[in-house]
């Protein structure tokens, strides 16, 4: 018998009666002979509202009980869903991701699967029922409750579809799949039928909030075929697997858009060998991601090194650095908000030559400065003001084609 897993976010599940919608759907698959595992947010804002819950009682809450009360959510919901599955005439049993077999590895609020052991959720299924379980969540070796961090569900499910050998994960959200650009930007922004685990994982990992970067290595480490779709209608969404059909004379599969920066700067840094070891080992010994870097070409002896790190970094970052810049002999440390970065992904970039300057020239036909650039075989990044964001995705939108699936000089 076919097996899937299907997943359904916060915004689906936000209300009784949007739960008693996905009931329907997952009662209609499961009517077909199909066997049906369910991975379930926390409804609606559930998260953000114990946050604040914890947040009145203590400045800084301990992260055990943290996660312990962020798991609630999902409980509600796997249990709410299993309830109106039932209401419905459809047998179904709900999980904690505990019970469901989630072994993580002790990390209270971000932690990472280290094994699905989902012998229970296969009775279950194998027993006729659906197996409705809480996603974002697992035990570690002691018993203590660990979450997964932001979009830590979609991991779950993806996950889950690994341990069951599910022929696809259908991640259901509040859009319709993946897009050439967040439509919000860009109201001409196209949905593609099929997009490369590489390509979704650039695009997640630079600020495109389709799918969490995880849940993508998930799925291309143990190849679990994903499909991203709306939980509003029937119509197919977004494929994602290891290898997706190029579109006809596309060369770049997506924009993705990202405001949560700020730039950095170290300046008048002595040229000598391990400064940017001892600058960067210090920021990453304080769990603080750097994203984009360049150094200047050296003068007098001296450098400049900028980089940039998440918006609720730059506190911790400067704190650390602050003391280090009068260590290493440099100079001063600037910062500066209200950055934003703009990166282009496509496979079809290793084989073709001028994406970059494509990208470039786009951007200065709009009159928009560049700031830092990085790029790698699949993705180029640029740092910009924030408040030109618009403008750069739709001119780069324009000048590659993306609407209608043509990169500039090809036709269909």
């Amino acid at each position: 018998m076919a097996r899937i897993v299907q997943k359904y976010g916060g915004t689906s599940v936000s209300d009784i009666e949007k739960i008693f919608n996905v009931a329907k759907r997952v009662a209609n698959t499961r009517a077909r002979g199909i066997q049906v595992a369910v991975v379930v947010s926390a409804m609606g804002d559930t998260t953000d509202e114990l946050l604040e819950l914890a947040g009145r009682i203590a400045a800084r809450p301990p992260e055990r009980e943290t996660a312990l009360l962020l798991s609630t959510g999902e409980l509600v919901s796997a249990a709410l869903l299993s309830m109106a599955l039932r209401e419905i005439g459809c047998d179904a049993a709900a999980f904690s991701g505990p019970q469901a077999g989630v072994l993580t590895d002790g990390r209270y609020l971000n932690a990472r699967i280290l094994e699905f052991n989902a012998g229970r959720v296969k009775e279950a299924l194998e027993s006729g029922k659906v197996a409705v379980v809480a996603g974002f969540q697992g035990a570690d070796a002691r018993g203590d409750i660990n979450t997964l961090g932001r979009g830590g569900s979609d991991t779950t499910a993806v996950a889950l579809a690994a341990a069951l050998d599910a022929e696809v994960c259908e991640i259901y959200t509040d859009v319709d799949g993946v897009f050439t650009v967040d439509p919000q930007l860009v109201p001409k922004a196209r949905k593609l039928q099929e997009i490369t685990y590489d390509e979704l994982l650039e695009l997640a990992s630079l600020g495109a909030k389709v799918l969490h970067p995880r849940a993508v290595e998930c799925g291309k480490e143990h190849g679990v075929v994903i499909h991203v779709r709306s939980s509003f209608h029937e119509e197919t969404g977004t494929i994602v697997k290891k290898a997706a059909s190029l579109e006809k004379g596309t060369v770049i599969s997506g924009i993705a858009c990202d405001k949560d920066q700020v730039k950095i700067a170290v300046i008048g840094v002595p040229d000598r060998p391990g400064i940017a070891a001892r600058i960067f080992s210090a920021l990453a010994k304080e769990g603080i991601n750097v994203d984009l870097i360049v150094q200047s070409i050296r003068r007098n002896g001296e450098n400049d090194i900028l980089f940039t790190v998440k918006e609720e970094d730059c506190g911790k970052a400067l704190f650390v650095l602050e003391p280090l810049v009068a260590e290493i002999g440099a100079k001063e440390l600037l910062h500066k908000h209200d950055v934003a970065k703009i990166s282009i992904v496509g496979a079809g970039m290793i084989h073709s030559s001028g994406v970059a300057a494509g990208m470039f020239e786009a951007l200065a036909g709009a009159g928009i400065n560049i700031e830092i650039i990085s790029t790698s075989e699949i993705k180029i990044s640029c740092l910009i003001a924030a408040d030109r964001l618009q403008e750069a995705a739709e001119a780069i939108h324009n000048y590659f084609g993306l609407e209608k699936g043509v990169s500039p000089g090809k036709s269909q």
